[in-house]
């Protein structure tokens, strides 16, 4: 952009200060690191780390996104820091969780001026959230609560409810996804690390009574979910997962997977994309072994959140398809990032392709698509925590 922000000049420097950490990796290095090859590209790739101020309406990257004819973007809100998931009450509030620059959830009205309101403030981690019957559920990377009549007490929603309080933590692929589904909570823990044999702890979808009782396991061998919904048609549930890091700058692909019998393994961290065989752990196996991704999402995609279209606004081809938020690379040189759009094929595969692009220019992230949710007149929002907004997508026809 033309014009220079003093907190991009800040996300800048801390942009910078990562860059240079990396390429002088500590002789204790983190999960995300393991694997990565003895060269200088390497080296210098690590995560990207969100804006440390959100991005100013004026400058915020709506105006460069492109979408299919007859679709509309606009701001819905901003100043919203370290954006992630997104879920909405009984009463019109959205509910927005952060990761690690926000550590909060917020609030933002429907109506009015979409100000986010801070109701849950220094909660490290405090990524997975779920509205249900007038309760919001919260969780971070060690424990699951709920909050009870959440929106009558927005100013002071009081001491929760603790249903679970022994998830593993730590922070590799460690933040939470939430969904309800016929009265069972939905809650994944990724793998400890970027590659590993994980313990019955790790790399699972999990489902819960409401009231955190009769925990069981739903899917192992996914080592990194952060987007799964279930589909309105079939009762299956689709997820997307995070590939292995350090194999290639191209492989392995992100994948979109679907559920369709009980604690069935997905591959990792021995088969890779459904059939590359892991050069460690993949001696004597076999990738027919193991359930095979629906579709491939790209190398390194960081595909995250995953919601079915259920409203009415957009046009028939798009009523019942999953949006996939591609959050975008950093484990590759190459950058790119989008909002995806898929469609199952009802033989367990799906075909997927671009919605919404523009947030990358010159390589560098403008913004990175986290999140979504459906609103009530079939609109659609989209949560960015680069850029830390919510982008309103409608559509009116040709």
């Amino acid at each position: 952009m033309a014009t220079i922000r003093p907190y991009a000049a800040i996300a800048a420097l801390l942009c910078a200060a990562t860059a240079a950490w990396a390429q002088q990796p500590p002789a204790d290095e983190p999960g995300w690191a393991k694997g990565r090859p003895k060269t200088e590209a390497a080296n210098r790739l690590a995560p990207v780390p969100a804006f440390p101020i959100p991005t100013a309406v004026d400058q915020l990257p709506t105006k460069k996104f492109k979408l299919p004819p007859g679709f509309k973007v606009e701001t819905w809100a901003s100043g919203v820091l370290d954006a992630r998931e997104l879920r909405q009450g009984a009463k019109g509030n959205v509910f927005v969780s952060t990761l690690f620059v926000g550590n909060k959830v917020y609030a933002i009205p429907e109506k009015g001026p979409h100000e986010p309101k801070t109701i849950i403030d220094k909660m490290e981690m405090a990524t997975g959230i779920e509205y249900y019957k007038g309760s919001l559920y919260v969780a971070t990377n060690t424990k699951i609560m709920r909050y009870d009549n959440a929106e009558d007490k927005l100013d002071n929603l009081g001491t929760p409810v603790v249903l679970f309080d022994k998830l593993p933590g730590g922070q590799d692929h460690s933040w939470r996804y939430l969904r309800v589904h016929d009265d069972k909570l939905y809650y994944a823990v990724g793998a400890p690390c970027n590659l590993c044999n994980p313990d019955e702890r790790h790399a699972r979808i999990f489902r819960m009574n409401l009231d955190g009782s009769n925990i069981e396991t739903v899917a192992q061998g996914v080592r990194n979910t952060v987007g799964f919904d279930f589909d309105p048609k079939t009762g299956n549930l689709w997820f997307t997962d995070n590939g292995r890091d350090w194999f290639s700058e191209d492989l392995p692909n992100d994948e979109l997977n679907q559920i369709t019998a009980k604690d069935q393994h997905f591959g990792y961290p021995f088969c890779h994309q459904g059939n590359i065989l892991d050069s460690e752990f993949g001696w004597g196996k076999s990738c027919n072994d193991y359930a095979k991704p629906a579709a491939l999402l790209g190398p390194h995609a960081g595909a995250l959140g995953l919601t079915f279209y259920r409203g009415k606004m957009f046009p028939p081809k798009y009523q019942g398809a999953m949006f996939i938020a591609r959050h975008g690379p950093w484990n590759r040189s190459v950058k790119y990032a989008d909002v995806a759009v898929a469609w199952p094929d009802g033989k367990g595969g799906a075909k997927v392709e671009p919605f919404m692009t523009g947030f990358v220019e010159n390589n560098t992230y403008l913004g990175r698509p986290v999140d979504f949710l459906v609103l009530k007149d079939g609109s659609m929002l989209v949560s960015d925590d680069h850029a830390g907004a919510i982008y309103r997508i409608s559509y009116g026809g040709k």
